[in-house]
């Protein structure tokens, strides 16, 4: 799924849309992202030395994951994180990196959604999570 499919699914839009691409693999989600280098979070985020923020890696991974949800997301349910647990964070990202994210549900309960995440750049973990997220209906405006 291209980022105009995604955009079917997801209601972010840019500058805060950080999924290029994202498919299916069993029970897993797995997104890309490429990082272009003139993103907004990276303007501040150092000037002599850009990094992505962590922050922007969890919300990359987070959208990475829509596809795990997509039964639930009809146009009128947004996925909202309520917590992010044991986020740790092992090599940065830089512009030029592209960061692929992997994504598999846990638990659910009810309106919550228990997900597994880590992404990686050229194969390095660069961060992983326990993102949880309330499936939220909200009306379109």
């Amino acid at each position: 799924m291209k980022r105009e499919e995604i955009k079917q699914i997801l209601p972010h839009r840019e500058p805060m849309l950080l999924v290029d691409e994202m498919e299916l693999q069993g029970d897993e989600c797995v997104a890309h992202y490429t990082v272009r280098g003139d993103e907004f979070f990276l303007q501040g985020h150092f000037p002599s030395m850009p990094i992505v923020p962590g922050v922007i890696l969890c919300e990359m991974m987070g959208q990475g994951s829509a596809l795990l949800l997509l039964d639930h997301l009809d146009g009128q349910t947004v996925p909202m994180f309520v917590a992010m647990e044991n986020v740790r964070f092992k090599h940065p990202v830089h512009p030029g990196d592209t960061v692929e994210s992997h994504a598999k549900i846990v638990n659910r309960r009810a309106n919550i959604v228990f997900i597994e995440s880590s992404a990686y750049v050229n194969g390095n973990l660069s961060c992983s999570a326990h993102l949880t997220v309330a499936l939220t209906k909200t009306t379109k405006g």
